[in-house]
């Protein structure tokens, strides 16, 4: 099970980020808050505080096509917000 999916880079995640210190990730829906905490210390090699997780639900799609109206939902993801320790960042754009 591969537990971090990909950070979550909007400009709400990015003002918490700047604010205090927290970062967004979409995770693994089975993944708990202990598996979430040691993947992101292996990957990124910083020191966590808190973890904070929810499950936020799709939201409803419509369209109307040639075969009619068409409805459905987008699927429902974990989002776990992360608090690192201070003086501690991880850098997403290092790598590219």
């Amino acid at each position: 099970m591969e537990i971090l999916k990909k950070p979550i880079l909007t400009e709400k995640a990015a003002a918490l980020t700047e604010k205090l210190n927290r970062y967004a990730f979409k995770v693994d829906h089975r993944a708990n808050k202990l598996q979430i905490k040691t993947a992101i210390e292996q990957m990124f090699g910083v020191s966590i505080s808190a973890v904070n997780t929810m499950v936020v639900d799709g939201k409803a799609k419509n369209r109307y096509t040639k075969a009619g109206f068409v409805s459905g939902r987008s699927p429902k993801y974990k989002k776990a917000i992360v608090t690192l320790k201070d003086g501690e960042t991880i850098d997403f754009y290092s790598n590219i």
